[in-house]
């Protein structure tokens, strides 16, 4: 009735019948015995199942990772003040040198009263300093999608510096440090030589004890947070000779308010670009070290987001089941190709001008 018995089949060859729930199976299940296992077939399962293992991790990762959002905007928030974070060796004496901040309004603060002066030694901070480098353009010009948001979410402020090291013989640098405030707006923050800066006066210093060689180990805007890395930091700048006492350098920086956010902490701090140029002077310039800073009024938001749990099975089930189907597929295409250039291959073997061989002499003799 149903046509199987005329291919030799029946119906106890697709599973067996049962009751109850199995009597709605719409999918027959075929007998194992009907079944033929290759070797083709397992290689192809075991690609099938190494892809999906591969595939899996890697989108595992990817969750665990999270992905990263970088957002620009108008800087809409009124701050009066920032603050300033500083650690500089410079290779002059304490007493030798002045420190100051002016910025855009005309404000003048004598940094070096707010700030700590510590007499040391260069040579110690030479040996002790074994990552500090000397500032590349590649480096200075770090984009601000290179950061990893949890580098700065998993940040702690602190509020004291690290001591000044013990050394021995007598104090030819000094080590200024601390943080300050300041006005929320353009500036420039600058180290001279005593009776050479900016409206100083007082005793002049003698030329020959210039040499602003120096060693930044911390320039930041904002809360001080010691673990994240700022462009400048760890950096050291030497003149080219010890002749060259009348050495000015200068530094550019771009400041970009930002803000580190991801499911469940949120850091608002300040990152930069920086531009350096440093160059020779004459004896009527005024040598030193030269911090310009620009405030942008941009601010940049950087999100970090990670999917739910439920999310991640449903990816990994979408790319099971995505793997299973398309690699099913293939195989099946594969099959009937093979399958029907056989059959091509063994009609070309047959007899007759019509298969493609003409029959010989003896074969035609025979029949």
């Amino acid at each position: 009735m149903n046509g199987f018995a005329d291919q030799g089949l029946s119906e106890d060859s697709f599973g067996p019948s049962g009751g109850g729930l199995q009597a709605f199976d719409a999918f027959p299940k075929t007998k194992k015995t009907y079944l033929q296992q290759t070797t083709q077939g397992a290689n192809w399962t075991l690609l099938l199942i190494v892809t999906c293992v591969w595939l899996s991790i890697t989108e595992t990762m990817r969750w665990w990772v999270g992905e990263t959002s970088h957002t620009f905007s108008v800087e809409k928030g009124v701050g009066h003040e920032m603050q300033i974070n500083l650690d500089v060796v410079v290779a002059m004496r304490c007493d030798d040198l002045h420190v100051n901040i002016q910025d855009a309004s005309g404000d003048r603060i004598l940094a070096g009263s707010a700030l700590t002066k510590d007499n040391t030694r260069w040579l110690t901070w030479v040996e002790k300093s074994k990552n500090v480098h000397k500032l590349e353009r590649s480096q200075g010009q770090k984009r601000y999608d290179e950061e990893d948001v949890h580098d700065y979410v998993g940040a702690k402020v602190k509020r004291k510096f690290p001591k000044t090291p013990r050394f021995r013989g007598p104090a030819d640098a000094c080590r200024i440090y601390g943080s300050l405030d300041a006005n929320r707006v353009q500036g420039d923050f600058h180290i001279t030589a005593r009776g050479h800066g900016y409206m100083a006066f007082g005793e002049h210093l003698d030329h020959s004890q210039f040499n602003f060689s120096h060693q930044i180990n911390e320039l930041s805007f904002g809360p001080y947070y010691p673990s994240l890395t700022n462009p400048l930091d760890d950096t050291r700048s030497v003149t080219p000779t010890e002749n060259d006492h009348f050495y000015k350098f200068q530094y550019y920086l771009s400041v970009v308010p930002t803000v580190y956010t991801d499911n469940s902490h949120t850091i608002v701090t300040n990152q930069y670009a920086v531009t350096e140029q440093s160059h020779g002077v004459s004896e009527v310039s005024v040598p030193g070290v030269f911090v310009k800073f620009d405030i942008e009024p941009i601010m940049l938001t950087i999100s970090e987001y990670n999917g739910g749990f439920l999310a991640l099975l449903i990816r990994l089930v979408n790319v099971v089941s995505g793997v299973m189907v398309a690699g099913g597929w293939c195989f099946r295409v594969g099959e009937a190709l093979t399958e029907f250039y056989g059959k091509r291959k063994n009609r070309g073997d047959g007899l007759g001008v019509l298969h493609g061989r003409t029959p010989s002499y003896d074969e035609k003799r025979s029949i």
